[in-house]
């Protein structure tokens, strides 16, 4: 039986309305993996070539949190980035995605981007799903076509985002 868009929003509320925190974070971690997994899931929510990169399938209007497919065409990659104080789950269900996680060694300022070094990077497969909380930085990188699900826990669309470089402090 197939895992649905309703199943996955009710598992999310209850998870996140239990422990809106780590906790209930990673249980959702464990939804968005199922979800991509899912090929029926796949079929429906993540397959019209006609999708814009960013796709919001639903937005809590009580919690906050959104369901967002994400549909990337080619190879493309982004710099080292946070979500401004809100956390994000990503899932890989088409493709592989090359992550980086990254430690801040200078907050950025007015004038200047923030400062990081690379602490991780591991490759993402189908089913692979991770959680971002508030103020983890990463840079993901593809080299081809990919098909994600994002939980963002709240609607990013308008949230401004640090700059990062990366580099050393002298």
């Amino acid at each position: 039986m197939s895992y649905t868009l309703e199943e996955l929003i009710l598992d999310c509320k209850s998870a996140l309305h239990e422990d809106s925190g780590p906790a209930g974070r990673e249980m959702v971690r464990s939804f968005v993996s199922r979800a991509c997994l899912d090929e029926e899931f796949i079929v429906k929510h993540l397959s019209d070539p006609r999708a814009p990169e960013r796709q919001v399938l639903y937005e809590d209007p009580e919690v906050g949190f959104c369901i967002c497919a994400h549909h990337y065409k080619g190879a493309k990659g982004s710099k080292p980035h946070g979500h401004g104080g809100s956390w994000a789950i990503y899932g890989q269900a088409v493709g592989q995605t090359f992550m980086n996680e990254w430690k801040c060694l200078q907050e950025p300022t007015s004038n200047e981007p923030g400062i990081v070094e690379k602490v991780a990077e591991y490759m993402m497969l189908p089913g692979d799903a991770v959680v971002y909380n508030e103020e983890d930085l990463h840079s993901p990188r593809r080299e081809d076509t990919t098909r994600l699900i994002r939980i963002e826990g709240k609607n990013l669309e308008n949230v401004v985002r640090k700059p990062y470089a990366v580099g050393t402090i002298e």
